[in-house]
């Protein structure tokens, strides 16, 4: 006898929004005359993409039990932007850290709080306002060097929720830096969880 759920089917992830995101976005960097420019218009780009949740790959939306996970999805061939999906298991959050490069987060499943940092007089990190509630189509924006320090948690304690970043360079590989409340620093350099990358451009099953 077939199991119960035999008739059910996942459908497979429609790539092709990531892929038409993809392509605007380098052709925005590409004509972009600066930053402010990017972030303004790169942010319009991930809120249309983020307000659809039918096309990240199943393999790039698997949490761990322990830590947050950075899946890759695509890398620009000359560096000038990467955009990777971050699955927070129930709880999880960063440390304090900064990002040295403009980025993008669009909330794409469940919810997450970003909490901005400054440092005081004496170089110690304190909290800049109350924590942002990032849900389902918004998108926030981090660039050096007044808008870069956060933190970022998982709104939920109870639920697995997935962000995607978009970053001004190969994030994985840029030098960073994370923070003590005391204002001790720690260099790091992310890399990526997953080693094999969503394959968007044959297209020959939609052709």
């Amino acid at each position: 006898m077939a199991p119960a759920h035999a008739d059910a089917v996942t459908p497979a992830p429609n790539l092709a929004r990531l892929r038409g995101f993809l392509q605007r976005l380098a052709a925005l960097v590409e004509q972009a005359p600066d930053t402010a420019h990017i972030v303004q218009h790169g942010a319009g780009l991930l809120s249309e993409l983020v307000r659809h949740d039918d096309w990240l790959p199943e393999a790039c939306a698997q949490p761990h039990p322990e830590h947050y996970q950075q899946h890759l999805l695509h890398a620009d061939a000359l560096g000038r932007f990467s955009v990777v999906s971050f699955v927070w298991g129930p709880g999880q959050q960063t440390p304090i850290h900064d990002h040295t490069v403009w980025g993008l987060i669009g909330m794409l499943r469940g919810s997450e709080h970003s909490q901005r940092f400054v440092q005081d007089g004496v170089g110690r990190w304190q909290p800049e306002g109350e924590p942002e509630r990032l849900l389902p189509g918004d998108v926030e924006a981090v660039y050096p060097p007044d808008h870069d320090v956060h933190q970022v948690r998982n709104a939920f304690d109870d639920r697995v929720s997935i962000s995607i970043h978009v970053y001004g360079a190969n994030i994985g590989g840029v030098s960073r830096h994370v923070f003590t409340p005391d204002g001790q620093t720690k260099p790091f350099i992310s890399g990526y969880s997953n080693t094999v990358l969503p394959n968007l451009w044959d297209v020959s099953r939609a052709a």
